[in-house]
């Protein structure tokens, strides 16, 4: 069925930035649009030629209070707010000799020049006709269309290019856009005088209560708005949550088909390549088969049923993948306790946020890694394709361990991490420790550079293919010196991947 669209008849423009203005005006014209405007607006159209009308000829009151006072009046916000198919709502109008307005083209001071200025500088920017006009008609996009920039303007322009209307859909559209537009005005002006340092993008989005927080004594709540489904589990706690963070995050660094299986918010198993998720699986599972009970997997292809049988017969919190085979639904629902989440495409924040010291700890999201070139430090550099692919998926698994981070792969799965240890040598023995006796033609990563050559030298003797680290130690020269004499080809990324 085709929407229905409503004729553009009366028009509001009040804007600070003209830009693009002429051109969409110029449209309204043609259609006989009735354009009514506020002080210098309305001399710019007079000097276009464009025919306006006064909002003090409308509402009977003129400017007060040098110009604050313009727009705020009955007659104008009750000509955006009546709702067309209600009589009550006409009828009222009628009695007191008001218009129906179909388009409002209004956007707001521009606050945000003057950030770094002093308050009193500041509040003269601070738009109160704006939000408010720009927010009515959004709230009554039913019936208005509302115009809350000139980046707004060209598709309106092209969707009314053949006929002067306008859809539901489009108009849902741009009221939503104006509504990001004023909370991010608001934000704005929040930020300058609290002297924030966090992102506009922060918000305080709608909370869900968690069963507990770290601890069961510890209360918790989810804040924002999800884009994935918990197909079937117990409601996820906050632990699960992180967990569930770390392990999706992970497997979205690989394009090919990829596992991992996550506990307490580090990777003890991660397994890529062209193979099935019930494969993957098995070889993540072997990394380490005893942390992995009661951890969280994590797959970036979808579980089938076979996979599913697999999945089913260890203990495990949660399960997430793009989606599930009914077959696979069919074996793992028989675990009523197991949270199954599906998520297409896991969400990666441009930011991070930490509280620290009565405050918050804001940075960029470490986006590095995905692809990395590795330059030779050894003699001992013959790189083919299988090395090079196990080389930078270590790499990658690097950042998502906790740091002193040490990865261990063999043939596109990992076979030894060591994570979390206060000195990087602690973090190679456990890594060696756990690879054992799985370490013929594996590649060695670290997420920072070796301060001292004991870590080369405690792998002496090890069938280590390759090993590749940032590089940037004053030691580093020992540390090569240490891989030639040992036979290690080293690679350095120019890169760290501190994760604390």
């Amino acid at each position: 069925m085709e929407e229905t669209r409503i004729p553009i008849r009366r028009a509001l423009i009040s804007v600070s930035d003209k830009t693009g203005l002429e051109a969409l005006c110029r449209r309204l014209q043609s259609w006989g649009t009735q354009i009514f405007s506020t002080g210098g607006t309305a001399t710019t159209l007079e000097n276009w030629g464009i025919p306006v009308t006064p909002v003090e000829a409308l509402t009977g009151f003129p400017e007060i209070l040098d110009g604050r006072v313009k727009t705020l009046h009955p007659k104008i916000f009750a000509g955006l707010l009546a709702r067309k198919d209600h009589p009550e709502d006409l009828a009222q109008l009628e009695s007191h000799q008001m218009l129906l307005f179909d388009l409002v083209v209004v956007n707001l001071y521009p606050f945000e020049k003057f950030r770094g200025t002093a308050i009193a500088t500041q509040v003269p920017w601070i738009d109160i006709g704006g939000p408010s006009l720009i927010r009515a008609a959004a709230k009554n996009h039913e019936r208005v269309t509302v115009l809350s920039s000139p980046e707004d303007y060209p598709l309106f322009l092209q969707s009314t290019e053949s006929q002067p209307s306008v859809s539901l859909s489009e108009r849902h559209f741009w009221a939503m856009q104006s509504f990001r537009r004023t909370a991010e005005y608001d934000l704005t002006i929040f930020e300058e005088w609290h002297k924030s340092t966090l992102p506009q993008q922060v918000r305080l989005s709608p909370q869900t209560p968690l069963r507990y927080g770290e601890n069961p004594h510890q209360k918790a709540s989810w804040c924002g708005v999800p884009d994935w489904q918990l197909l079937q589990g117990k409601e996820l706690s906050y632990n699960n949550l992180l967990d569930v963070e770390a392990a999706s995050q992970l497997v979205a660094e690989f394009s090919e088909p990829c596992l991992a299986i996550i506990k307490h918010n580090n990777p003890c198993g991660v397994a890529w390549g062209q193979k099935r998720v019930s494969e993957l699986f098995q070889q993540a599972l072997e990394a380490d088969s005893k942390s992995a009970f009661g951890g969280i997997v994590a797959a970036n292809q979808p579980v089938d049923g076979v996979s599913a049988q697999a999945l089913s017969e260890i203990f495990l919190e949660v399960i997430i993948a793009p989606s599930f085979e009914h077959s696979a639904l069919d074996v793992l629902n028989r675990k009523k306790n197991l949270r199954l989440i599906q998520w297409q495409k896991p969400f990666f924040s441009s930011f991070e946020i930490r509280p620290a010291l009565g405050g918050f700890l804001v940075q960029e999201r470490d986006s590095g890694g995905t692809s990395v070139t590795l330059k030779p430090m050894t003699s001992h550099q013959e790189l083919t394709p299988r090395l090079q692919n196990d080389i930078e998926g270590a790499w990658k698994i690097c950042k998502h361990v906790r740091s002193n981070a040490i990865v261990i792969v063999q043939d596109q799965r990992t076979v030894g991490i060591g994570g979390g240890q206060v000195s990087r040598i602690d973090a190679l023995n456990l890594a060696v420790q756990k690879a054992r006796p799985k370490l013929q033609g594996a590649v060695l990563a670290s997420d920072a550079f070796f301060p001292f050559r004991d870590s080369i030298e405690a792998l002496q003797g090890l069938p280590i293919l390759a090993i590749v680290e940032p590089g940037g130690s004053q030691r580093d020269a020992e540390v090569i010196q240490a891989c030639e004499e040992f036979g290690f080809p080293l690679f350095f990324t120019g890169q760290r991947h501190f994760r604390h």
